[in-house]
């Protein structure tokens, strides 16, 4: 578990509609992440717990759609406690929302 920012991308998107980048503290996970999702929001790697990923830019939320279906991703909320960070809990909201649609 460590401190890091998650930086918001999409501010045009309603998902990420009035959030602004935040600090974030959770586990932060190093993914293999298909080059045609819509990324939403990313963090960057320090380096600090393996120097291969410094500088690396991973995202953290995502959507696409497939077939007739819509996914959404988000890494945020690894724990409960994550659930009371706002930001997340709107991001969680909306994009389950958009998903369900």
């Amino acid at each position: 578990i460590i401190d890091y920012q998650v930086d918001i991308v999409r501010r045009d998107d309603p998902i990420m509609s009035g959030i602004d980048d935040f600090p974030y503290r959770s586990e932060q996970y190093y993914m293999h992440v298909d080059p045609s999702n819509e990324v939403l929001a990313t963090t960057t790697f320090t380096g600090a717990h393996a120097p291969w990923i410094d500088g690396v830019v991973m995202p953290v939320v995502w959507k696409r759609r497939h077939g007739k279906g819509r996914v959404f991703y988000s890494s945020l909320g690894h724990v409960a406690k994550e659930f009371e960070v706002p930001q997340m809990r709107t991001i969680l909201r909306r994009g389950l929302a958009w998903a369900a649609r």
